[in-house]
């Protein structure tokens, strides 16, 4: 029996690196379940790749799904026992695994492409993106630094922020991909709106009522009064009690080096942080196989596993699949909380 569900779009990623190969496992371990495909699934799910690739990652694995090549989504069955195919590209042979390769880096690139104008169109109820590699990016002719800019660029939204999650910990990022010094500059006060109102945004698309967001400092001991630097009180500070006004629960900013100890003890629901690394270095900390990241601004749902390429391991078959499972998860709830939102509107 075929879902009426809108389906959940996951690109191969990066065909040189393991975003094929966990995919596949995602298909593999969801059927056996019974949780993505078949009468129990909770939600279908299509791959937007390279057809050639992910043939070659279920030979990899073993596996006997079979593999079904599709020109629509509306030709997606989503029947047990098979993985569809939208194809976003035909390579007439897999590029070499591990290493950066141009044909790779267009090949990731169309597949997001694509999966943008079909969550653009309302054809996809979102987008799981497996990793991509900003170098084979950039052999290919394509200046993004990330997936979070392509998304940004070609899905025509305004600001957006990155949401990285787990078990027990969220922080959205006030700003992203950039230097250290540019972080700092960027960091203005409609940048700390911007974040704050999403984070807001965000963790009601998760389900909390009223989420409770703590904004991070910039500089240690949250500039300690003005001694270790003033952002905090001439921007940080009056941005938080800005976001006050318009009826979110903000509070900070607070000293970086506790305030995800404290959420993770059960104060804030989101932390607010001011650069990649002060937002990204707990979450991963915690384990990269249950992070999950969530473009937030986009006016379509967005998760991916919360790691890279790993060129490494390439082709070996040892990728583990949980981060993207959790993305998967993530997409599925963000889906049906927007299906909610919509019934009820």
């Amino acid at each position: 029996m075929r879902s009426t569900a809108l389906p959940i779009a996951i690109t191969m990623g990066d065909p040189s690196g393991i975003g094929p190969e966990i995919v596949a496992k995602l298909f593999v371990r969801r059927v056996a379940e019974g949780t993505l495909q078949g009468e129990n699934r909770a939600r279908p799910a299509i791959v937007i790749g390279d057809p050639l690739v992910m043939r070659h990652a279920l030979t990899l694995l073993g596996s006997t799904l079979q593999l079904r090549t599709v020109a629509a989504v509306s030709e997606a069955a989503c029947e047990p026992g098979t993985i569809d195919v939208l194809a976003s590209s035909r390579l007439d042979a897999p590029p070499p695994l591990g290493t950066v390769n141009a044909k790779s880096g267009k090949a990731a690139f169309d597949a997001i492409a694509l999966a943008i104008e079909l969550a653009a169109a309302g054809q996809v109820a979102g987008i799981v993106t497996a990793p991509i590699h900003k170098e084979s990016l950039a052999a290919a002719g394509f200046g993004y630094p990330g997936h979070t800019e392509i998304l940004a660029d070609r899905g025509k939204a305004g600001r957006v922020a990155m949401m990285l999650a787990n078990d027990e910990i969220r922080t959205v990022l006030v700003t992203i991909h950039c230097s250290l010094r540019e972080a700092i500059e960027r960091a203005d006060f409609a940048a700390q709106m911007s974040a704050i109102r999403l984070a807001h945004a965000g963790g009601k698309a998760l389900g909390l009522a009223a989420p409770r967001i703590a904004v991070a400092g910039l500089n240690p001991h949250a500039g300690e009064g003005g001694l270790f630097g003033r952002e905090e009180i001439e921007i940080i500070a009056p941005a938080v009690a800005a976001a006050r006004r318009e009826g979110i629960d903000a509070s900070g900013p607070w000293p970086g080096d506790t305030v995800f100890m404290q959420a993770r003890a059960g104060r804030f629901d989101i932390v607010v942080a001011q650069y990649h690394d002060q937002g990204l270095i707990p979450v991963k900390y915690l384990g990269l196989d249950k992070g999950v990241n969530i473009t937030l601004g986009l006016p379509f749902i967005r998760t991916s596993p919360d790691h890279g390429t790993a060129f490494d391991i390439a082709g070996q078959g040892i990728a583990d699949p949980a981060s993207v499972e959790t993305a998967f998860d993530y997409a599925c709830r963000l889906a049906a909380t927007r299906d909610q939102d919509h019934r009820h509107g």
